[in-house]
């Protein structure tokens, strides 16, 4: 299912075409669909938000990934390493400008989200998978399975447990297909949707 998908690191070059896949990627979850029902509006504004928090937030950690075939980009994973999950102060700073942009009047229910996971984010020390998402062109062809077992295994040779939260319920047996189990569960406030705490503890 992988052969031929190459996975490597993000580098700043690869923000712009990352960004577009996951704004792609996630237009029709849930969560985004809550935080910005408006469909010309969200498809403007994923690929924005997602640009800003790789360039403030995700690259500094070295947890980008980008998975290609053939040269062209077609599933990213941003991954916080252990201790790194909270944004710094800074970080929110430098994002704002960019997320405000994005989101517009939307930007207190990305603000809403945002605080409800960091309220129940587990505080062992772990990897946290807070984006993973393939291109719906190439959905299906292992994009996802090759980023997934990239870094997992990397986290086994470490002995670092993962986790993440799935925001479609129709994912959840897909995660389990990699060892993560379902823990928790987290209702949005004012009629937002439910996602799923996962954590996976390292194999072997």
């Amino acid at each position: 299912m992988t052969a031929g998908i190459d996975v490597d690191f993000a580098r700043k070059q690869d923000v712009p075409a990352l960004a577009r896949v996951l704004g792609r990627a996630f237009f029709d979850d849930p969560v985004m669909e809550w935080m910005q029902p408006h469909d010309k509006r969200r498809a403007r504004a994923l690929p924005r938000m997602f640009a800003a928090m790789v360039r403030h937030h995700f690259l500094a950690g070295g947890g980008v990934e980008v998975a290609r075939r053939v040269g062209e980009t077609g599933g990213a994973a941003l991954w916080d390493p252990p201790g790194r999950w909270k944004q710094t102060q800074a970080e929110e700073l430098r994002m704002m400008p960019r997320l405000l942009l994005a989101l517009g009047r939307r930007s207190g229910r990305g603000m809403a989200i945002s605080e409800l996971m960091k309220r129940h984010h587990p505080e062992e020390p772990h990897w946290y998978l807070a984006v993973l998402g393939s291109d719906p062109h190439v959905r299906g062809a292992g994009f996802g399975k090759a980023l997934m077992e990239s870094r997992l295994r990397r986290c086994d040779a470490e002995g670092a447990p993962c986790y993440l939260e799935s925001t479609k319920e129709s994912n959840v047996p897909y995660y389990m297909r990699f060892g993560f189990d379902v823990t928790g569960e987290l209702t949005i406030p004012g009629g937002g949707p439910t996602m799923w705490q996962m954590w996976r503890p390292p194999a072997g």
